[in-house]
């Protein structure tokens, strides 16, 4: 009888800053994810992302559906994550400064 392997393991990366990608490419978890759940199959994702074999997409499709608790809370967490640091970068710009200059070369401009 020919032994088969029982386990299966998703080609899934973290990096250092926390995020999530397929093994072998900059494509995150999140993209594959959001694509399939917006209807995308898995040849469709492969038309958008051509380095990555369809059976990664696969395996990650697979992945999401075992385990889409966590999935879905790790995807909140990025969420929030670009939320916050969106946020802390418009805080940061003071516009005010470059609105006035505006306002004065378009008045010097009439």
């Amino acid at each position: 009888m020919a032994e088969l392997e029982t386990t299966q393991q998703a080609p899934l990366i973290r990096g250092e800053d926390g995020t999530i990608r397929i093994a072998g490419s900059r494509i995150t978890l999140d993209i594959v994810v959001r694509q399939f759940k917006q209807g995308a199959t898995a040849e469709q994702i492969q038309e958008d992302f051509p380095p990555l074999p369809l059976r990664d997409i696969y395996a990650v499709i697979a992945y999401y559906l075992q385990h889409t608790a966590s999935v879905e809370e790790y995807l909140r967490t990025q969420e929030q994550a670009v939320a916050q640091t969106r946020q802390e970068i418009e805080s940061r710009q003071d516009t005010s400064g470059l609105r006035e200059r505006l306002r004065q070369r378009r008045e010097a401009a009439k």
